[in-house]
């Protein structure tokens, strides 16, 4: 039952130049012709006399070049005027043009021209329009003519014959039983492919170009269907995987939460429980640990990689960033080495003696808990039994990076490691449903007790006085603060303050008080003193780039100053602004922004100024950048949608959710079909 999807390579009318173009725009196959759906619509399926155009709106007349010349002041541009067989003159400007454009303008010609009219100095006039000769028995066009995204050296013209093309001799039947699209009375597969690329003249152009349809609304849910089925195959595929089933922890667990010198809140102690009745399964866990900003994810990751120990298996920790792993090292020599566990530090910037000695503890079991950057996942790094992988701020590492890690435990095609992936970026409940259907979720909804509100101030770079006068007094009363900066070098492009440039300038305003620096670049050991020296409250301002922006936990910092915060997105604010706020004090995040905000910077500053909660804060971001930039590395091999939009078609996508589990038990042949011209290529890839 196979739907036959052939290459474009194949048809010999297609020329390798065509067939490159078309394959920058990720056409493929006769499918992705189908499924290559006009921007907006030009309607050439009537004459307007030219009597009864109107400035400003788009229209087609057509009549005979009476006049044409090229004029050079004041600017050289061919002039052409056009006369209809009413005899009402209509000026043609063209500001760039060819020897061919004037030889095709000569008096006489009979012309059809498509533009938007506007008011010159003779009369109403088009500048650019479409132009084409015609005879007096050409026919108009008997739908409106689709416009199409495309690339350097692809017309309108091409694509619009291609595409018909593939409307006559691609395969339009369906893929799924009838009773999926009933409830939505949603129209068929064929009919909405037509009507999207060739609609009637009477078509609402507002429900097509705001892709509110039936046509459109067709193709929006076959998509996310396809989506969740692919998403829901994956997840039975791993869970038909073995893995090590982990008893509840009876002593280590207990034993570290009798030591801790807090209480776990509700929500702590609730997603606890999921990840550790997952543990017990025989199959992997694959779940994702959501929580906002100092919520307490770690302390949770803890008493899963303790149920792994007590269980005789070795657990492993890996973050993106070397100050962020070092934090979960520290935080984890702290809770486990009392209760006897080992832990070891791996990265990149060990020396070849201390590497050497981490690798061997990994090697024969002796490391616990293993806690490091993205050394874990080197061809060197061999673990004696590996039973759980923790990926702290998941989306960004890429899949490939995901899947080396978890192979590290893979004791056999039939054994895999449990997985825990945590994020303190919340994500969006239309992200969870779609993106991430083929996780198990988990949310920490609630924060610590003892928390702080933070206040956030927005304040114009000109009033950079006041800023630094609330520095001073902060650090004064005993504070610390931070200075984020977004580039380390001055960039000529930019022009942003430099962290380099505003460390020499805090330390030069503020002589009486200890200024440390922190970035990227600097050696693991400079970074690890730097900060060792912030945390023991040695240094009172310390100025870094975004470096900081997850995982360092000074309760005593109560102040941070972000430069040039326009730029930032709005997660890497909210996490910024999560640095402090984390003990008693009150605390403040003042962001300095440049005047001649983008509208997009504007809103983000509204977003950040106005809400605390990183839901809230996640759906707005979500809505302002789309799916694709939200999720960043987690997107490798991830079916991305192209014709869907989560907030348009949220209905859809819990209508899909609901029938994708019933269609994978009842029709799994029909399932493959769909899958096949959906997502031919995206299936390819499987998922971590």
């Amino acid at each position: 039952m196979a739907i036959n999807l052939p290459g474009l390579a194949d048809i010999k009318a297609i020329s390798k130049p065509l067939l490159a173009n078309l394959q920058k725009l990720g056409i493929v196959d006769v499918q992705g012709l189908l499924l290559h759906l006009p921007l907006r619509y030009v309607d050439e399926t009537h004459i307007t006399a030219i009597r009864d155009l109107r400035s400003g709106e788009q229209a087609q007349v057509e009549g005979e070049i009476v006049h044409a010349e090229v004029q050079y002041k004041p600017r050289k541009a061919l002039i052409a005027q056009l006369q209809d067989a009413g005899g009402q003159l209509l000026v043609l400007r063209f500001l760039h043009f060819y020897p061919s454009q004037i030889a095709a303008l000569k008096v006489g010609t009979k012309l059809r021209a498509l533009g938007e009219v506007r008011q010159g100095f003779f009369g109403y006039e088009m500048v650019h329009p479409q132009c084409k000769s015609v005879r007096d028995e050409t026919p108009v066009k008997e739908t409106l003519t689709p416009v199409y995204p495309t690339t350097a050296g692809l017309s309108q013209a091409s694509l619009r014959k291609w595409i018909s093309w593939a409307l006559n001799n691609g395969d339009l039947s369906e893929t799924l039983p009838a009773f999926a699209y009933e409830p939505q009375a949603l129209p068929s597969f064929a009919q909405s492919l037509k009507n999207l690329h060739h609609p009637a003249p009477e078509a609402d152009l507002y429900q097509l170009e705001d892709h509110v349809s039936p046509y459109w609304q067709r193709l929006a849910f076959d998509e996310l269907l396809a989506q969740q089925l692919s998403m829901r195959r994956h997840y039975a595929r791993r869970r038909s995987i073995g893995a090590p089933a982990l008893k509840p922890s009876k002593a280590l667990i207990t034993a570290l939460l009798r030591s801790l010198p807090f209480a776990l809140t509700s929500a702590q102690q609730k997603v606890a429980v999921e990840i550790g009745n997952d543990l017990t399964q025989n199959h992997p866990m694959q779940r994702l640990l959501q929580g906002d900003v100092g919520s307490g994810k770690t302390i949770v990751a803890a008493m899963g990689a303790l149920q792994a120990i007590e269980n005789g298996w070795q657990a492993a920790i890996m973050a993106p960033t070397e100050i962020l792993a070092e934090q979960h090292y520290k935080k984890m020599q702290d809770w486990l080495a009392p209760l006897n566990i080992k832990v070891t530090w791996l990265s990149g910037s060990q020396n070849k003696t201390d590497r050497a000695i981490s690798l061997e503890a990994i090697a024969d079991g002796t490391a616990q808990l293993v806690v490091g950057t993205h050394a874990l996942f080197q061809e060197q790094v061999v673990f004696a039994k590996l039973g759980l992988a923790i990926i702290d701020e998941q989306h960004r590492f890429g899949v490939h990076q995901r899947l080396s890690l978890r192979q590290k435990g893979q004791t056999s095609k039939t054994k895999a490691p449990h997985q825990l992936m945590m994020s303190a970026t919340p994500i969006p409940r239309t992200l969870s449903m779609s993106y991430y259907a083929d996780l198990d979720v988990s949310v920490i909804d609630e924060l610590p007790p003892g928390r702080t509100p933070v206040a956030t101030k927005l304040v114009a770079d000109a009033r950079r006085d006041e800023v630094l006068t609330r520095v001073r007094e902060a650090c004064e009363q005993g504070s610390q603060a931070y200075w984020v900066c977004p580039l380390i070098e001055e960039s000529e492009a930019l022009q942003l303050k430099t962290a380099n440039d505003t460390y020499a300038w805090l330390q030069e305003s503020f002589p009486e008080l200890r200024v440390g620096l922190v970035h990227g670049r600097m050696k693991t050991a400079e970074k690890q003193a730097v900060m060792a020296a912030f945390t023991a409250g040695e240094i009172q301002l310390l100025v870094a780039t975004t470096v900081i922006e997850v995982g360092v936990d000074v309760p005593n910092a109560s102040l941070m100053v972000i430069e040039h915060a326009e730029r930032m997105g709005l997660s890497q604010l909210h996490q910024l602004r999560g640095r402090v706020g984390r003990g008693a004090a009150k605390s403040a995040c003042i962001l300095l922004y440049q005047n001649k905000l983008s509208d997009t910077a504007r809103a983000r500053l509204k977003i950040i100024y106005e809400s605390s909660d990183g839901f809230e804060i996640a759906k707005a971001d979500l809505a302002l950048r789309g799916p694709g930039e939200f999720l960043g590395l987690r997107q490798s091999g991830v079916p991305m949608l192209k014709i869907a939009d989560l907030e348009r078609d949220t209905e859809l996508l819990e209508t899909a959710q609901g029938l994708a589990e019933q269609l994978l038990k009842e029709y799994p042949t029909y399932v493959d079909k769909h899958l096949e011209r959906w997502l031919s290529r995206a299936e390819e890839l499987v998922k971590v």
